[in-house]
Order: structure tokens, then C-alpha cells, then sequence
């Protein structure tokens, strides 16, 4: 569970096998402690690292990967999980739970779901 800074909104959220793994592996290695940040700042004691070099990160971590920095920025995975979520499941409120939004108007927004996707969904549906 995380309380969300912007909304202050307790939301959960999965962190699947493979990235617990790898959580295990970066906790040991940097002889983090349950008191500690996950990713403390170089700079600044006892704080975790900046939005600012977060995106920096990200950013790099694409154009090592031969990718266009410019095409992914830290939020992008946020919004990347929640449409696959809403792709493979169509279910909106899902979403928005996961997303911890109070309206499902903003959810519809953030997904960029359409007409036309209402639409493709209420074909397949038979009453």
C-alpha cells in the first residue's frame, strides 16, 4: 500500500515476482535497512533521490537501451500498466482502483478510452 502525495489517497498496487527479486537483490547489495529509502539520495542524507534525477534515470536508462529518451519519461510506466491492465481486462473501475482516482471520468481521460472504444466494446456484448 502507498498513500499517494498528490492525492493522499492510500492505493495498492502488485509488485510482481520477478521485481521483488530484483528489489532483494539492490536491498542487499546496498546494505539498505527497513529505516531506509529504496533508492537513497547520493546528496542528501536520509532522503530518497529527486523527482528530477528519477527522470534523469529513466531517461538514460532508454537511450542505453537504443531507445528515444524522449519518448519515455517516468510517468509512462504508470500509464503503461494501467492500459495494459485495462486492455487485457476492459474493466474500468479496476483501473481506476489501481490508479487511485476518485472519479472514473479521470480514469477514462488518463486511458484515452473513446467512442469508439465504448463503442467496439458494447458489440461484443449481447442483452
Amino acid at each position: 500500500k502507498h498513500i499517494q502525495r498528490k492525492t493522499d489517497i492510500e492505493v495498492q498496487f502488485e509488485i510482481t515476482t520477478r521485481t521483488q527479486q530484483s528489489l532483494m537483490k539492490w536491498i542487499l547489495m546496498a546494505s539498505l535497512h527497513d529505516s531506509n529509502f529504496i533508492f537513497p539520495s547520493q546528496r542528501r542524507k536520509q532522503q530518497p533521490i529527486s523527482y528530477s534525477y528519477y527522470r534523469y534515470l529513466v531517461r538514460r536508462w532508454a537511450s542505453n537501451l537504443g531507445l528515444d529518451p524522449n519518448l519515455y519519461g517516468t510517468h509512462s510506466m504508470r500509464r503503461t500498466k494501467a492500459t495494459l491492465v485495462y486492455a487485457k481486462t476492459k474493466n474500468i473501475r479496476a483501473v481506476q482502483l489501481l490508479l487511485g482516482h476518485t472519479k472514473v471520468d479521470n480514469t477514462i481521460r488518463y486511458l484515452g478510452v473513446e467512442l469508439e472504444d465504448a463503442l467496439l466494446l458494447s458489440e461484443g456484448t449481447e442483452c
